[in-house]
């Protein structure tokens, strides 16, 4: 074998072994931190929950489907908000939706007569920076509070949101969430 061939081999060799331990301690780090992931992200959705409609005082019940995830759990379709004595005085939801540049996980709330945006919030996005990522901006997410569930749409389409300049895909993809999660749950509910 000619020493070029043992060259070869040898930063082969290199590369596989440093592949492997890289490999190693990837799946080392990836349990302790997927654990800790979802608890952090079962946080943040409860917080939104309590932003969303405050006065519910965190009281909210899950409405469930039927599908189950690999742990066991069934997939919650959206919350019912509940006043101290039991009734119901909204929803929120959680909507997953593209965007512009990948899925967006958009937190709503509607009143109980589905007559009212209560609010909006995102949980998770890709959008752009500095153009579509403004979704999550007070000034575009502000928009959202108190209008009427009929006036969710765009300005420029006769409704009550200003879309963000440049980013008309990313606006539009926040009211689809809304407008068609908010559907769902009245259906649920009849």
């Amino acid at each position: 074998m000619s020493e070029s061939n043992n060259e070869t081999i040898v930063i082969v060799g290199k590369i596989v072994l440093i592949s492997v331990v890289a490999a190693l301690l990837l799946g080392i780090t990836y349990v302790p931190t997927s654990a800790q992931l979802k608890i952090n992200e079962e946080t943040a959705r409860t917080a939104i929950l309590g932003e969303l409609i405050p006065e519910a005082n965190n009281n909210f019940e899950a409405v469930e489907g039927d599908l189950v995830d690999d742990d066991g759990n069934r997939d919650v379709l959206y919350y019912r908000a509940k006043d101290s004595s039991g009734n119901i005085i909204g929803y929120a939801f959680f909507k997953q939706q593209a965007g512009a540049q990948g899925p967006l996980v958009i937190a709503g709330g509607v009143d109980d007569s589905f007559a009212t945006v209560r609010g909006m919030d995102v949980l998770s996005h890709e959008e752009t920076p500095g153009l579509g990522a403004k979704i999550i901006e007070d000034d575009f997410r502000s928009q959202f509070n108190g209008i009427p569930v009929a006036s969710l749409s765009l300005s420029s389409s006769g409704g009550a949101v200003d879309s963000i300049t440049g980013a008309t895909i990313s606006s539009q993809a926040v009211i689809d969430a809304l407008n068609s999660k908010i559907i769902e749950i009245e259906e649920a509910e009849e």
